[in-house]
């Protein structure tokens, strides 16, 4: 039996760790991770939810310092008009006027899949213009590595958003530059 600590990477805590990060590490000590098995992909997706949390609580600091009413959607919420709630509505789910989605990710699957659903929350805006109902602002307030590596999908969410697409660096701008100004308060 192996312990889970037993690795080339933790086996003396920091000082091995720095090692590897220094000098590499063999690709058969990467393969450990399926040695592992789901245990460690369990950890990773909760840690993935915290660090997704991040820019989701940054956004909602912003929405609140400006005095802006919103809506924070929970995980798999459902919300009528949205076959997938976004992350925030503003100022409510009744009279959507500015939708954000927020995320920051390393995973370049998880930024493909993020890109594809404010894609379609685009359309839905269209939709409703098309059918003489009000649209409105999609926001998309990202950040990570995995959306880095993904050039051509963040061409598609710079059009779908129509510019509107804010990082960790950038979101001090997020009220200004979008229809959130609007419902600015202070």
């Amino acid at each position: 039996m192996i312990h889970r600590l037993d690795q080339v990477a933790t086996r003396s805590g920091l000082v091995s760790l720095r090692h590897v990060a220094a000098e590499g590490i063999p690709y058969a000590m990467l393969l450990y991770e399926r040695f592992l098995g789901r245990p460690f992909a369990g950890h990773r997706d909760a840690v993935s939810e915290l660090v997704g949390a991040i820019m989701e609580n940054a956004v909602e600091g912003k929405l609140r310092q400006a005095g802006i009413s919103f809506r924070k959607t929970k995980r798999a919420e459902r919300i009528e008009g949205f076959d997938q709630a976004p992350d925030f509505v503003i100022p409510d789910e009744w009279n959507p006027q500015v939708v954000i989605e927020a995320k920051i990710t390393e995973d370049d699957g998880t930024a493909r899949d993020k890109i594809t659903r404010i894609q379609h929350l685009a359309e839905i805006s269209h939709k409703h213009q098309q059918q003489g109902q009000p649209g409105f602002q999609v926001v998309a307030c990202i950040d990570g590595r995995g959306f880095g590596v993904r050039r051509e999908d963040m061409r598609k969410l710079l059009a779908a958003t129509e510019g509107k697409v804010f990082t960790a660096q950038t979101l001090d701008y997020l009220v200004e530059n979008t229809n959130l100004r609007y419902y600015r308060v202070r």
